[in-house]
């Protein structure tokens, strides 16, 4: 079953939406579903816990670490010519 939604936009809103639907080439109603659609998207995946639970996974590895001064002077070294110069 379909739900009919009215959202009311002001003239300049309205116009970027419809430029917005023409250059996609599709109405301004599908435009809507679309960009709603990506915007729920969005939003699940800014959920906490998923973030939360991507930093445990991290959390499992170890990674060198080291003097922060000391790591990049190493970086920049490798920039270097082989020659030092």
């Amino acid at each position: 079953m379909t739900k009919r939604l009215q959202v009311l936009f002001d003239d300049a809103e309205m116009r970027d939406i419809q430029r917005a639907a023409q250059r996609r080439r599709m109405t301004v109603a599908e435009w809507v579903r679309q960009a709603t659609r990506r915007a729920r998207s969005d939003d699940a995946r800014s959920d906490p816990a998923d973030k939360l639970a991507a930093l445990h996974r991290a959390a499992r590895y170890g990674f060198p670490t080291g003097d922060v001064k000391k790591l990049l002077a190493e970086i920049e070294r490798g920039y270097l010519p082989e020659d030092g110069g």
